[in-house]
């Protein structure tokens, strides 16, 4: 069997969306990276401490706000590809809403006020609320067969 007659024509959105959330993952690395340079903080370091470097926060907000996007990606990954199998329009439109709100998350965060990340990054959580909704309806129909 096709993978294509298993998978609704509508999964396309989940995949371009998810797509989508790649290339902005290696945005926010690509920024992480001119902010290494920018405030002199080598590789490997992580995070740059603060009574080494003078711009420590600022950096460090910058890494963060990649790093969370890095934690929280494969829940993500996960709630889009199962939940996107039942709910195809749905989940590419709370994926929508999440790969959005990440980038402002990571823009607030940039600033070097952890705060702005929630700004608009907060409702983020709004669409891993519904992806994860759609994730429970896709098991509990595979359950009832």
């Amino acid at each position: 069997m096709a993978l294509t007659e298993f998978l609704p024509n509508e999964y396309g959105y989940v995949a371009l969306v998810l797509a989508f959330y790649c290339f902005l993952n290696l945005w926010m690395g690509a920024q992480v990276g001119m902010a290494r340079k920018r405030y002199n903080v080598p590789y490997p370091t992580l995070y740059a401490i603060e009574s080494e470097n003078k711009n420590a926060k600022l950096f460090n907000c910058v890494q963060r706000g990649h790093q969370n996007s890095l934690e929280m990606m494969p829940m993500y990954f996960v709630l889009m590809i199962l939940g996107g199998m039942k709910h195809p329009c749905i989940c590419a439109g709370l994926g929508l809403l999440y790969n959005i709100t990440r980038f402002f998350y990571f823009k607030g965060y940039s600033t070097g006020d952890p705060m702005k990340r929630l700004t608009i990054g907060k409702y983020g959580f709004l669409g891993l609320l519904g992806l994860m909704i759609c994730t429970i309806s896709f098991g509990v129909s595979l359950i009832r067969g």
